[in-house]
């Protein structure tokens, strides 16, 4: 992501994926933020599946799906925040 170049944030962007090939696109930090982005116009369970294992492996993690899903929502342990949300967050210092 430009943005922690940009804004000079020493948090490192990684991903996590698993030997059967599950992964988590995003992951910043320490573990601190798992970030899946999907195309979706809606998030559904499957959208999610792959934040079972990562959350075994960092239980304090915060998940987020990004999505063109246009309702910013909670489900469960995953926050599905709309794109246009997520700039926002972003820029306005919201999410890290």
């Amino acid at each position: 992501m430009e943005y922690i170049g940009y804004t000079h944030n020493r948090k490192k962007l990684t991903y996590w994926h698993t030997y059967n090939g599950k992964e988590v696109d995003a992951v910043i930090g320490e573990a601190e933020i798992g970030i899946e982005i999907k195309s979706t116009d809606e998030v559904q369970n499957k959208h999610m599946s792959n934040f079972k294992e990562y959350l075994e492996e960092f239980p304090n993690s915060r998940t987020i799906v990004v999505s063109r899903d246009p309702i910013t929502r909670r489900v469960g342990n995953v926050e599905v925040i709309y794109i246009f949300d997520f700039l926002r967050m972003l820029w306005n210092g919201e999410l890290f």
